[in-house]
């Protein structure tokens, strides 16, 4: 008994050290060096998004070329992704070995699971405003932009927890597509301002059939009148439009409530008329809004090059496209006086390093994606907008938005009314609050949309019960009764840590066996007696 009680008590101390082992891992503070060594060589990994647009991976090219001229002793290699969720999970899987990449482009509510690292993710705050090598500081090379050029309402967008974890790189908002050629067939005017009523009402009388099985509108046999592609937008927008509740900044899950039912009741409605689908049960909208089967498409302002018969970005053949006048807006609102619009789209973040020189590295390189040489041409490839009022007053770019009635890729009129629409509305846009587990959330609200639309579509039951039922699930799906409740209160936080969880079972088996052992002893001493 003795031994055993003593192999035991050697297991508790041995456990703490192993646990303070793989604490050990943990990166140092990154400290601002007092210069950059020039004449040490790093080698800095850029991980990007590019889908099929090959002028973006043009530009991320020329950008890492230029600033390699600059910088002879910074190598850069880039790495692209297809989707932005790949990044995300990569990213998460290197963290423990230590591989992330140096610098990312990523969004604010994956840089909040990151932060969960030890020292993973550099805080800018100090490197913005550093003399030598902050934003423009005397130390940098090249033509940075200074932090007060930075569009303040894009900067705030990288806070977390008081503290700024990212740089803006792009932005874009959401906005309506609409064939007005159809609009004005089924008898209708477009007014100055879209309402949700609007919408769903000319989505419904868009779904009226000839007797052979055509649909009146357009005479094909497939008319899917509005179609949404981020779900997860579109339930976070109509809540922010209607007051209601989302989230807290410290993490309080409010997404879950009366208002949110009463949305995905409207959704079901129309869905069950057959006049609303998502891009994930159907495919992208202005796939059907260019084929004449689509009346309403909200999508990013990014995606305008592909919006519209004369689109410069297609992935539908020719002889499927039909002619018709299209126009965008900003998107359905509730109140149209005070619309609101989410704010969105890439941001740049930079992993913490042993080596302070080459963390240093990598922010001169972020840095030199704000400079005008690379915001202008990135965004003229899309509808994005620059994220500096250094770049958005450039004579070159003021010149761009000028082209109005031009239909070549560089100036499509489309892309350049969506750029605009953005840049008036850019003080009605809003962002949701982050936090470890917002990605999370941003995914259940749009999952409650798709399940729901789903639902009628095989012709379920969506009722109270259906809601309450799906709300529950989704909550486990998504580890959200792991974040802070409405309340305030909290659920478990899951299983315990493997170290965490053998140091409390060795130490309640050692208490047991101490217990035991001094039972035995006075049971000896009474026979004994």
């Amino acid at each position: 008994m003795k031994r055993l009680i003593s192999l035991l008590l050697l297991l508790l101390t041995v456990i703490p050290l192993l646990s303070a082992c793989h604490g050990a891992k943990a990166l140092p503070t990154f400290e601002i060096p007092a210069e950059f060594d020039e004449n040490a060589h790093y080698e800095i990994t850029f991980w990007a998004k590019n889908d099929t647009n090959k002028s973006q991976t043009n530009i991320y090219h020329k950008a890492i070329e230029d600033f390699q001229a600059i910088y002879p002793n910074i190598t850069v290699n880039l790495r692209l992704y297809t989707d932005y969720g790949k990044i995300y999970n990569d990213v998460i899987t290197n963290i423990s070995t230590q591989t992330t990449p140096n610098v990312c482009i990523t969004y604010p509510d994956h840089i909040a699971t990151y932060l969960t690292g030890n020292n993973v993710v550099v805080p800018l705050d100090a490197l913005l405003t550093d003399e030598k090598y902050g934003l423009g500081g005397e130390k940098v090379k090249f033509d940075a932009p200074k932090k007060d050029e930075l569009v303040p309402k894009f900067l705030d967008e990288c806070m977390i927890g008081g503290h700024c974890y990212a740089l803006p790189y792009m932005r874009s908002t959401e906005a309506l597509f609409i064939n007005k050629t159809y609009v004005e067939a089924l008898g209708y005017t477009l007014p100055e301002k879209i309402t949700w009523d609007f919408v769903w009402e000319v989505s419904d009388a868009a779904t009226a059939k000839n007797e052979d099985g055509t649909y009146k509108v357009n005479g094909q046999k497939v008319m899917i009148p509005f179609i949404y592609k981020s779900t997860d937008n579109m339930m976070i927008q109509m809540l922010k439009q209607k007051g209601a509740d989302y989230s807290t900044e410290n993490g309080d899950i409010l997404l879950f409530g009366d208002e949110t039912k009463e949305l995905l009741r409207t959704v079901a409605d129309h869905v069950a008329l057959g006049s609303f689908s998502t891009f994930k049960i159907s495919s992208y909208p202005a796939n059907f809004l260019n084929a004449g089967q689509c009346i309403f498409a909200i999508d990013s302002t990014a995606g305008s090059t592909w919006m519209g018969p004369k689109a410069p970005l297609l992935d539908i053949s020719e002889d499927a496209l039909v002619d018709f006048e299209c126009v965008v807006t900003e998107i359905p609102q509730f109140d149209p006086d005070h619309p609101q619009m989410i704010s969105q789209g890439p941001s740049v973040c930079v992993f913490n390093k042993k080596d302070g020189g080459e963390v240093l590295a990598s922010w001169l390189f972020t840095q030199f994606l704000l400079t005008n040489g690379v915001q202008i041409p990135y965004s003229e490839t899309e509808g994005y907008v620059p994220v500096t009022t250094k770049a958005q007053n450039d004579p070159a770019y003021t010149e761009y938005l000028s082209h109005v009635g031009e239909e070549s890729e560089q100036y499509y009129s489309l892309k350049l009314d969506a750029v605009r629409l953005f840049l008036d509305h850019v003080d009605d846009t809003f962002v949701t609050p982050v936090f470890n587990g917002s990605a999370s959330l941003r995914d259940a609200a749009g999952s409650l949309i798709e399940n729901t639309t789903k639902s009628v579509r095989r012709k379920e039951t969506v009722d109270d019960s259906y809601f309450d039922t799906m709300f529950a699930n989704t909550r486990s799906q998504y580890h959200l009764d792991q974040i802070r409740l409405s309340s305030g209160e909290r659920k478990e936080l899951g299983a315990l840590p493997e170290t965490a969880a053998a140091l409390l079972i060795s130490l309640a088996a050692v208490w047991v066996l101490i217990a035991l052992w001094f039972v035995l002893k006075k049971l000896r001493a009474k026979g004994k007696a």
